[in-house]
């Protein structure tokens, strides 16, 4: 059955490719040749020069996603599983990248990494922020250490927050509503609301922004019970920048930002209602200084972060954290050369009995190297020096080679990284089964893939990865200890995308994902997924979508019984119109998910989503 299920993407991959090389319109409003993709050597670069198949997320597509969250839109992508995602908003999200954990992936924010000190793993709560902040994101997959420090295994999430435009005045202003119910409580009650407002510009040297956005959502209990009381869950967050070019070459911008989030939850241990609930509050400034010369720039990112959170339960407890991170570096291009030299700063800090803290210093260098005549290499190394365990060094190697043809271009990729993670302050110093000895966790990730591109109207890419996970650290329930393990884990797989558009109005976007993962238990990593999205513009100003969601069968654990308990594949239907009432004013949306009412399980003994409609408004103007 999975072969002949695997067999089927397969055979409709290579059709649809193939039709579209004999349907080709003669213009199109979507270039994919111009699309401009930085992640994977920090250049900005056109994709068909890019090494990797990255993933963009551009303004048109989180403009199109109003009304949606980041978790929510980033689970559409190939290779990606967010648990927690389809649930109740405020549920705690599990990120699974290539059959990864959470604590694999990292989150970049305008160049700088984020993490909460004070969590078990040091992960970055995708709660926290709001789509309407963000202006595009782009998230490469497999080891990539050696551009981005620590923890970066299976996958950076790069976010690029909005920029101040060059008017003297602008603003942005959203508002969305819709219902938040199960499949058994269909009452399409309004209990979703989500604003937003922005005001940005420039003056002469001056540019600035101000940012306020908040969400709430109730009608939902977490967990699914015979009392399902519901469980609400609110966030604010807050945020200003203010830039000054100080000459034509150097140029500084100061930012601060605040993010709440308060959401009330269940007892998951015997799974009954509970008065619960979780309280989080982060604090950010930074500042980033570039100076543009005629041979390249250097930069200096600096950020200081604190964390406060607050759990009530039958388990209370005050989580305290901060970091300062700083990142400076010098980009150089020379002939058909591109180089980064730079220094990683990282110093976190948290509160037990007693603070603790530890630091690590990584100097790093990577080149990409461009050939007219097709082969790229992209290659690098990064030596951490931590306050810990001592040195470890990572190093990618990612040739590449594009056949150009008059309308578009064959690439073919190959890659082999090594990344690291660092054990967290919790499980060094925490109070519930430390470890001062452990060692960092390596991983490597090996990636062989084809992208074949017609005209700006189609791109196609296909990717087989193979990981390696050594040292990773779990928790010894007998000895109550974390430790590192002794065995290797490995995951392997294949990732499929496709971009086509057959005409000036029909876009259709899919991509399929396989996941194997061996060595420990795989749960809640799908070992099939399959998303696709057709939309079609009626008019210039009138644009709608249809999209389907298949996620395969996986497991989870019965922590009644602390078995693994199989959970059953399921589909989702969704679908989404815009309009365009005064153009590049005033817009409307609505969107409905989960169109067939599907009753399934995402996280044993948790709620998630039914049927569910929502509508809003964007309003911009200057």
């Amino acid at each position: 059955m999975v072969k002949n299920f695997w067999s089927a993407i397969v055979l409709i991959f290579i059709g649809t490719v193939t039709w579209a090389q004999q349907t080709e319109p003669d213009s199109v409003k979507v270039r994919l040749l111009d699309e401009v993709v930085v992640s994977d050597t920090r250049f900005p670069i056109q994709r068909e020069n890019s090494g990797k198949t990255v993933i963009r997320i551009g303004a048109d597509e989180l403009r199109r996603n109003q009304g949606r969250s980041l978790p929510e839109l980033i689970n559409t992508k190939s290779g990606i599983e967010i648990s927690g995602s389809r649930g109740r908003a405020g549920e705690v999200l599990g990120v699974f990248v290539r059959g990864g954990r959470g604590r694999q992936v990292i989150v970049v924010i305008d160049g700088v990494r984020v993490s909460d000190p004070s969590s078990f793993s040091q992960e970055f709560d995708l709660r926290l922020l709001p789509l309407t902040s963000i202006a595009s994101v782009e998230i490469i997959k497999g080891a990539s250490s050696t551009l981005y420090g620590a923890n970066a295994a299976t996958a950076v999430i790069n976010i690029k927050t909005k920029d101040a435009p060059d008017k003297k005045l602008t603003g942005n202003f959203s508002s969305s509503m819709g219902t938040n119910q199960t499949t058994a409580d269909q009452k399409y009650q309004l209990n979703t609301f989500e604003n937003s407002a922005r005001v940005a510009g420039s003056s002469g040297r001056w540019d600035y922004a101000v940012g306020f956005a908040n969400r709430y959502a109730d009608g939902m209990s977490s967990i699914s019970s015979e009392a399902d009381e519901a469980d609400p869950f609110s966030a604010i967050n807050l945020n200003a920048r203010i830039g000054y070019k100080i000459s034509d070459q150097l140029k500084t911008r100061v930012y601060a930002s605040q993010a709440k989030i308060r959401s009330a939850y269940d007892e998951s241990f015997g799974l009954q209602d509970a008065p619960y609930q979780f309280q989080s509050t982060q604090n950010r400034v930074g500042i980033n200084t570039v100076y543009d010369y005629t041979k390249g720039s250097t930069t200096l990112n600096m950020a200081y972060a604190t964390y406060d959170s607050e759990n009530i339960s039958a388990f209370p407890g005050f989580f305290k954290g901060k970091n300062v991170i700083g990142d400076f570096f010098n980009k150089y291009r020379f002939g058909n050369f591109r180089t980064i030299a730079g220094i990683n700063y990282n110093f976190e800090q948290t509160q037990f009995e007693e603070e603790k803290e530890f630091s690590f210093i990584d100097p790093y260098l990577s080149l990409v190297y461009f050939n007219k005549k097709g082969f790229q290499l992209t290659t690098g190394g990064r030596l951490n020096l931590h306050s810990e365990y001592g040195s470890q060094f990572v190093y990618n190697i990612n040739p590449s080679y594009i056949l150009k043809r008059e309308n578009g271009y064959f690439k073919v990729l190959a890659s082999f990284a090594t990344a690291y993670l660092t054990p967290s302050l919790t499980q060094l110093f925490g109070q519930f089964g430390a470890n001062p000895e452990l060692r960092p966790e390596s991983n490597q990730t090996l990636e062989i893939g084809l992208e074949y591109a017609i005209n700006g109207s189609l791109r196609a890419s296909a990717v087989v990865f193979s990981r390696e996970e050594k040292d990773f650290v779990f928790f010894d329930n007998v000895n109550f200890l974390y430790n590192n393990a002794e065995n290797t884990i490995q995951a392997r797989g294949l990732e499929m995308e496709l971009d086509w558009v057959p005409t000036e109005d029909l876009t259709l976007k899919a991509n399929y994902t396989f996941t194997e993962r061996e060595g420990d238990a795989s749960i809640r990593i799908p070992k099939h997924k399959l998303f696709t999205e057709i939309g079609y513009r009626l008019s210039k100003v009138f644009l709608i979508s249809a999209n389907y969601a298949y996620t395969g069968q996986r497991t989870d654990t019965d922590f009644a019984t602390f078995t693994e308990v199989p959970l059953e594949a399921f589909s989702l239907l969704g679908f989404a119109a815009r309009y365009e009432i005064m153009p590049d004013l005033l817009s409307v949306f609505i969107q409905g998910d989960n169109l067939l009412n599907t009753s399934y399980t995402e996280v044993l003994g948790f709620n998630t989503r039914g049927r569910n409609v929502k509508m809003g408004f964007a309003l911009t103007f200057q």
